[in-house]
């Protein structure tokens, strides 16, 4: 029998389980996931962490296939020559091919004051926090959502069904990758809730302060808590490896989603660019990863795992079969998948 191929997937989120399980369905294929976290964070789940009604973790031994090797620890390097991931806690784990699929997270905001008082939500450690400030704060004390998303609307469906007064500044149109069915969905249900959805050119944040909001066509807004949902980043993990980034960090792909400085390197989900050209955020974006057929798991998250209300809308996914003995890094797919927005649950028709 031949050596098996190592592949090394370096992030837990949902690309990188979908890729490392698919990879399981090859006997030749041996695969090791390195996450900083001992558990799985269902990102689809922190609007509802925020609410108090989602812890927002689960055991990777409901979500990884049987045989991938889980390595809780945070990737720090990759030597793309030396075909190495370097290990913060010490050591290096060897590849044959590996997956990157290091996620993503909220931008910085640079809008002034937004890093001192409002809250992000894009992390496990900033819902939970955030959550513990809601519990502190009176139930009558005004709340501002800034970003007008789907990060953006679900937290504030979730925060409003609480019976607290929210606000949602979108700093342009509610929704606006979504079709425009879906945003007139969005808009009727946030009204239902009691949401006021702020929109149009001029309601970009241009300052938060202790207790208000300021945006950019002169109103100001009460905020005992301002939570900022905008913006877009990735880890750094790729440009300080030396690998060919695009200006947000994302890793940067051939159409096969292959690195162009190795045809060793896959990338998935969010934190890649292929072309220069990547495609807007998703939770679902993961190479086809060699199998012939999709996972048959019911993923954490998903609409018939809750009684949550949702918009549904298509995002782009890209399916591909990389470059391993017997599987050619020539062939891609790109479709469309229905993706969903929370608002709220079935209790607010």
């Amino acid at each position: 029998m031949g050596k098996s191929t190592e592949v090394v997937v370096v992030g837990g989120g949902y690309a990188g389980v979908m890729a490392a399980n698919r990879l399981r369905q090859r006997d030749d294929v041996t695969v090791t996931v390195i996450n900083p976290r001992p558990v799985f964070v269902p990102r689809l789940r922190l609007h509802q962490l925020v609410g108090g009604t989602h812890d927002a973790v689960i055991d990777y031994q409901e979500v990884l296939a049987q045989g991938v090797e889980l390595v809780v620890d945070k990737a720090t390097h990759i030597d793309a020559t030396g075909r190495t991931v370097t290990l913060a806690e010490g050591g290096c784990v060897g590849y044959d091919y590996l997956i990157y699929a290091v996620g993503s997270l909220s931008g910085g905001p640079r809008v002034p004051g937004a890093a001192e008082f409002a809250y992000p939500v894009a992390t496990l450690e900033a819902a939970q926090r955030l959550r513990s400030v809601l519990i502190d704060t009176p139930m009558t004390a005004p709340v501002t959502v800034v970003g007008g998303g789907p990060v953006g609307i679900e937290t504030s469906a979730e925060i409003a069904e609480q019976g607290r007064s929210v606000k949602l500044v979108c700093g342009g149109a509610v929704g606006p990758y979504m079709h425009p069915s879906a945003r007139r969905t969005a808009r009727k249900y946030l009204t239902k809730l009691g949401v006021e959805v702020i929109e149009g050119p001029d309601t970009s944040v241009t300052a938060v302060r202790p207790g208000t909001v300021e945006l950019r066509n002169g109103r100001t807004l009460a905020s005992q808590v301002t939570i900022w949902t905008a913006g877009f980043g990735v880890p750094d993990l790729a440009d300080r490896s030396g690998l060919r980034t695009d200006a947000a960090g994302r890793l940067l792909t051939d159409e096969t989603l292959t690195s162009i400085d190795s045809d060793r390197i896959i990338a998935a989900g969010d934190a890649s660019a292929p072309s220069d050209l990547p495609f807007r955020m998703s939770a679902y974006t993961s190479p086809d990863a060699w199998a012939p057929t999709p996972p048959t798991r019911c993923w954490p998250g998903s609409r018939e795992s809750g009684r949550h209300r949702s918009t549904w809308h298509s995002r782009p996914c890209v399916s591909v079969s990389a470059a391993v003995p017997g599987s050619s890094n020539s062939f891609i797919r790109t479709t469309l998948r229905s993706g969903c927005t929370s608002l709220g649950s079935w209790a607010a028709s």
